[in-house]
């Protein structure tokens, strides 16, 4: 590891001006391209105390021998000549997008004689004008076959083309009249050229024109009585504007722009990129990247357009570029890319309107990419494997942790406390094994202590189960000595119930009838009778709390208190995705690269995943929660009757006993009933509009806490 005070600049020697940098290792390899408006400036940061810089920043310092720069004069050519640079040394410390999957595009071969329409995927080529990528090239062959009708164009490969110019015969295309034949002199070169610029200006956007111009000449063709010919012109404008209906109106205006949204974690980032060409989506592509340096949102969209754009030109540069963030150096961007463009390029974030609604929808898809790569990843059993033998190596585990469960605490403010339990077996989630906990022994907000008692509940079920198998001997003790032992945190079984109790306040992913009784002394199978394994008949191998060294600790100790010493423990924290184990002051920190924090971290993202959607179904339940839940007996439906009688819970709280009894469905009994519960019930405070100071009538059931 190299100290980088042994290789800083004097102070002085770097240039306060524009630049571009190279930090090199100690076998001059390149590691790391950056830019700077101010390279004085830009660099001072790297060589401050090493302890205060991001950890990805530290171990690229570190990892580098030396730092060298390049002036420029403007933050374009900066912008230029990084980009540059970063292809050609491909440094390890950059952010690389991979592309996911090889798009195909659409391309006519402009260069050649007789240009051919057909799919192309990989690098761009000179001289041929691509339309797309599409995310299928099923999709690409239906829009062909249909515009093939009026665009007879060339779609046969060159050993075909020849066989057809040496026999003087065409391919079944010419006969059938989708192809016009060049390759026996149907047609000149100039012609068919022609209709190759028709089919990319039509592919292009400049749609309308055309077909009105098809319309008028069947007018024509129909007032001369040339109906055949009319009706061919007829199936020629239905067939264009059934390739049109492929891509739909998305932007009005015939806009040309393209949209990119960025989905992002600790570990990697997937763009998403919408092409848009006359208002309609022309095109989708996307890419994964590992974040290998520290960058923000700002910067990957800046690397994104460089990745985009770096090798375009003209038109393929769009007049508009919509981004969730904006670079940090704006408008040398904007300028870069109206450079490359020709003329003047936009380049904003969308604040409303049609814009701004499909640029969710490229986040939506953003946001599926990132989860369908580490779905991907995760469901290779190779990779599982390798996962699970680094998380036993790096914890010091006996065997691989086949089974484990991750616990995570959820609440607003310390109002509706829930916890989490997920389970993964052999690397994959098992959703049937899933629990829901309430916090029950105490109010607030204490994290800790909320561990502290999920993890009891948990485990004491367990061991319950274990007595109820007949696994459990005296000389362990027995859960009711280890219950006695959890002290008042542990008075309630992961139902919430005293020990022994049946039944089940919590709420299984998948629910379980509940066992019946045994006979006495006789070891029952932890197995129900359709050969599921009862609820928390088996312990993990490995507990995973959300959290550092504080919740670390509680889960420790509460399966200490409960004599429970073969479940190993560990925490993984946010800040940096350190793993803490117990009763140790330095985490263990796990390789970047490393396929078994992958799946901590996807265990533990799916431990939060399911607690705060529990939390918000709490919540959304309490704020919802209406004075009439209270009177027994009175269902959904006559609620329902009361409030649409009434209007609002106000007026039917003004209403009579003989007022209420006149709701279809609701007796005097019951109406008294909803009389007194309303009486009892405080009305909520009337809403104020804090625009006009109007005092809003309470118009549904609701009240507020």
């Amino acid at each position: 590891m190299a100290d980088p005070s042994s290789y800083r600049p004097k102070p002085g020697q770097i240039p306060d001006s524009p630049g571009v940098y190279k930090f090199r290792d100690d076998h001059r390899r390149v590691i790391y391209v950056g830019k700077a408006k101010s390279l004085r400036q830009r660099l001072a940061n790297y060589f401050q105390d090493l302890a205060g810089l991001h950890p990805r920043t530290r171990s690229m310092v570190t990892t580098a021998a030396s730092v060298e720069w390049t002036v420029v004069s403007t933050e374009v050519e900066a912008l230029q000549l990084e980009y540059s640079w970063i292809k050609e040394f491909d440094p390890r410390f950059n952010v690389k997008y991979r592309d996911d999957k090889s798009y195909p595009s659409l391309a006519v071969t402009l260069n050649e004689e007789f240009p051919r329409v057909q799919v192309m995927r990989g690098a761009k080529k000179k001289g041929v004008r691509y339309f797309g990528p599409y995310a299928h090239a099923w999709a690409i062959r239906e829009t062909v076959d249909l515009m093939l009708r009026v665009f007879p164009v060339r779609t046969c490969s060159a050993g075909v083309f020849k066989n057809a110019e040496r026999t003087g015969r065409p391919c079944l295309l010419g006969y059938i009249g989708k192809c016009s034949a060049p390759c026996v002199g149907r047609v000149t070169p100039e012609e068919h050229r022609e209709l190759a610029e028709e089919f990319c200006d039509f592919m292009a956007g400049r749609t309308g024109a055309y077909i009105r111009r098809l319309e008028k000449r069947m007018t024509e063709a129909a007032e001369d009585m040339e109906y055949e010919r009319a009706a061919r012109l007829r199936d020629d404008i239905g067939a264009l504007r059934r390739a049109m209906e492929k891509n739909a109106v998305v932007l009005a205006d015939a806009t040309d722009a393209d949209l990119i949204a960025v989905a992002e974690d600790e570990l990697e980032a997937a763009v998403q990129i919408f092409h848009v060409r006359g208002g309609r989506v022309r095109g989708q592509r996307g890419w994964v990247t590992d974040k290998v340096e520290a960058v923000e949102t700002s910067g990957l969209v800046e690397h994104a357009l460089q990745q985009l754009y770096g090798e375009e030109s003209g038109d393929a540069v769009p007049k508009e570029v919509l981004v969730p963030a904006l670079p940090e150096e704006t408008d040398a961007v904007a300028q870069w890319l109206s450079d490359r463009r020709g003329s003047q390029v936009s380049l904003r974030i969308p604040q409303r309107g049609d814009k701004k609604d499909l640029m969710e929808t490229v986040g939506r898809n953003a946001r599926q990419a990132l989860v369908l790569h580490k779905t991907k990843r995760a469901s290779d059993l190779t990779t599982r494997s390798r996962a699970l033998e680094e998380i036993a190596e790096a914890l010091g585990l006996d065997s691989a942790p086949l089974r484990i469960e991750c616990f995570d605490i959820s609440h607003l403010q310390g109002q509706d406390v829930v916890a989490s339990m997920v389970v993964f077996e052999d690397g994959l989630s098992r959703k049937s094994e899933y629990r829901r906990f309430q916090i029950k022994t105490f109010e607030g907000q204490d994290d800790v202590r909320s561990m502290h008692e999920v993890i009891s509940r948990r485990f004491r079920r367990y061991l319950q189960e274990k007595e109820r198998t007949g696994e459990w001997t005296e000389a362990q003790g027995g859960p009711e000595s280890a219950g006695a032992e959890a002290g008042a945190g542990g008075g309630t079984d992961p139902t919430g119930q005293p020990p022994g109790a049946a039944g089940s306040a919590d709420h299984p992913a998948a629910g379980a009838a509940p066992a019946g009784p045994e006979a006495p002394g006789e070891p029952v199978s932890p197995l129900d009778d359709d050969g599921r394994p009862k609820r928390f008949a088996y312990p993990p191998q490995l507990v995973v709390v959300d959290g550092g060294q504080p919740q670390v600790a509680a889960a420790r100790r509460a399966l200490d208190e409960l004599g429970i010493d073969d479940v190993a423990v560990c925490g993984l924290a946010k800040r940096l995705e350190e793993v803490w184990l117990p009763e140790e002051d330095d985490p263990v920190v796990l390789p970047r690269s490393s396929e078994g924090l992958y799946l901590l971290q996807r265990v533990r993202d799916e431990a939060h995943r399911f607690a705060i959607t529990y939390q918000r179904a709490k919540r959304a339940k309490r704020v919802r929660t209406s004075p009439l839940d209270d009177v027994t007996g009175l269902g959904e439906t006559r609620k329902q009757a009361l409030i649409k009688h009434f209007g609002s819970v106000k007026r039917l709280r003004q209403a009579t006993i003989d007022q209420i009894c006149e709701v279809p469905g609701v007796g005097r009994k019951t109406a008294e009933s909803v009389a007194l519960a309303l009486a009892r019930a405080a009305p909520a405070a009337p809403a104020v509009n804090t625009a006009t100071g109007e005092i809003m009538e309470d118009d549904g059931g609701t009240t507020h806490d």
